[in-house]
């Protein structure tokens, strides 16, 4: 290194490359989900009326692809550039960022077994503005049918609920043909039917609650969602402890690496006198040159 000398202080190799290998998968994987969003907003004319972003009334799944790829595409650049120059600032940037996630982690876990019935109100009053817009986006219609179908439940705390959209509602003004209906996605399956019947939710609503339960699932998906997390508590709980762990870990190496970098910067000794270069020679003129 032209006389640079450090005493007895490395960086390890295995650590970063492990943290480059690593961040550089995060990097590609979050730059696909931010551009399969800017397709889906593109395809959709978002991206030519920016403005239409706030429009809808309930919730666009774009921006799920948005935020989680952007915050992963951040994070694996500064990880990974950081490890391969070797730079402090973008190490210390992605520790710091990956602990500040760990910490929002950290506290909605809590708030949300403290504050369980706000959560439960929160979820219900969520639920009720996306089926409100539920014909408005069809990324978010195809979310909400995915929803019901997975969890077999209707609306947020029944069937009701879609009387909150204007198309299914019961009101005497409806001109729908979905008027006193549900989606296709709250009604029971069929094993024998090999085609979806896109219609089994029609008029389902003005039949007696008794009837209903034939044709449809009653149940609220608030409900279902509470059953499935008692029932996979277990996996829910072991797949944030591997995420925190690994969140941890981050942090661990990327600190580790910052450190032995200043550690060897720390050390670094001038080179001896004999082997310094001469600064290069210059020849001043004298003043009776130009005399």
């Amino acid at each position: 290194m032209s006389g640079n000398h450090f005493k007895g202080h490395e960086v390890s190799c295995c650590i970063k490359y492990f943290i480059f290998g690593f961040n550089i998968l995060f990097w590609l994987l979050g730059m696909a989900l931010v551009g399969i969003g800017l397709w889906a907003w593109s395809e959709k004319g978002v991206l030519s009326n920016i403005s239409s972003i706030t429009d809808l009334g309930g919730l666009d799944p774009v921006w799920l692809f948005m935020v989680v790829g952007g915050v992963m595409f951040i994070l694996g650049f500064a990880g990974c550039i950081g490890a391969l120059r070797e730079n402090t600032f973008l190490l210390k940037f992605f520790s710091v960022f990956l602990g500040i996630i760990f910490f929002l982690e950290l506290t909605t876990g809590v708030l949300a077994f403290v504050f369980k019935d706000w959560i439960k109100d929160q979820l219900n009053l969520f639920i009720n503005n996306n089926i409100r817009a539920y014909r408005d986006d069809i990324d978010l219609q195809n979310l909400i049918d995915f929803t019901q179908e997975y969890w077999e439940c209707c609306g947020a705390f029944g069937a009701d609920d879609w009387n909150l959209n204007i198309y299914f509602n019961c009101t005497d003004g409806n001109p729908s043909r979905e008027k006193c209906g549900v989606p296709f996605s709250c009604c029971t399956k069929d094993p024998a039917e090999d085609v979806i019947n896109t219609q089994c939710g029609y008029d389902i609503r003005a039949k007696p609650d008794s009837e209903q339960k034939d044709y449809i699932n009653v149940k609220g998906c608030v409900p279902q969602f509470e059953k499935w997390l008692q029932d996979n508590l277990t996996l829910v709980a072991g797949i944030f402890i591997g995420v925190a762990l690994l969140q941890i870990f981050g942090i661990c190496l990327a600190q580790n690496l910052v450190s032995d970098i200043e550690a060897v910067r720390a050390s670094w000794v001038p080179p001896p006198l004999s082997m310094r270069r001469p600064p290069p020679y210059t020849c001043k003129k004298s003043s009776a040159y130009y005399s």
